[in-house]
């Protein structure tokens, strides 16, 4: 009934595994900056969200509320084609010609747009879970650290942020392998030199879309486990007392 007659060539996919793990290389180096920036502007997301300043508390829970409410591929859509368009529209609101001074600024590098989008997104989750994790730690935590003589900055940054970060370790790491895996839209706005995009150009050139995919799928398992791993090492070490 069925004619199955393809014939697997794991050789081809196997010479091609330099490149692949070239690639793989670009991913982690995505993920990894995006939850540097992403655990930054979350931390700060969740104080403003804590704010009494109505302002502050708006700007937060807009972020936030389109970081977890939209699609990953939009937001890297709306960054890669929506800012080139925005610096365009005000060019010629103010009659410049930035074509004139040799500057392209309505073209945005692939590789900056998703991890721009990427740190969005995680800014946007993370902040969420710290602002739980902030809640996690009691209030008297504080007021011991102002009674021994701390200032409000030290005693959040060595009392209360140390502790928070002890309460949401998990799901940083969760969301560190989120990272990772998300990296792979950005072959929709013509980055190739992810594991993704040399998979998909590695594809296009000997049409072995199992092997290659299947190789690729295989890799970002490995880059995940290695992750969660790792982690679990670290929290062997923070979660032992």
């Amino acid at each position: 009934m069925f004619d199955i007659n393809y014939t697997f060539h794991w050789n081809q996919a196997f010479r091609a595994l330099p490149d692949m793990l070239a690639g793989a290389w670009i991913t982690l180096q995505i993920a990894v900056l995006s939850m540097v920036i992403g655990i930054i502007v979350g931390v700060v997301l969740a104080l403003a969200k804590q704010s009494r300043f109505v302002a502050a508390r708006g700007f937060a829970t807009t972020w936030i509320e389109i970081a977890r409410n939209t699609p990953a591929l939009f937001q890297v859509y709306m960054i890669y084609f929506g800012i080139p368009a925005v610096l365009q529209l005000v060019a010629s609101w103010f009659d410049i010609d930035f074509r004139a001074m040799g500057i392209n600024i309505f073209y945005l590098d692939s590789y900056w747009a998703v991890l721009v989008g990427i740190a969005f997104n995680n800014a946007g989750y993370l902040a969420e879970t710290f602002r739980g994790g902030l809640r996690a730690v009691p209030d008297t935590q504080t007021r011991a650290a102002r009674s021994l003589g701390f200032g409000p900055f030290d005693a959040f940054r060595l009392i209360v942020l140390p502790q928070m970060f002890r309460a949401v370790f998990h799901p940083m790491t969760n969301q560190m392998v989120w990272a990772i895996l998300m990296t792979s839209v950005g072959i929709f706005v013509g980055l190739n030199i992810d594991l993704t995009g040399v998979t998909q150009e590695l594809n296009a050139r000997t049409f072995r879309t199992f092997e290659f995919f299947a190789l690729a799928a295989a890799i970002y398992y490995v880059i995940a486990k290695i992750v969660t791993s790792g982690a679990r090492l670290i929290a062997w070490r923070l979660f032992r007392y």
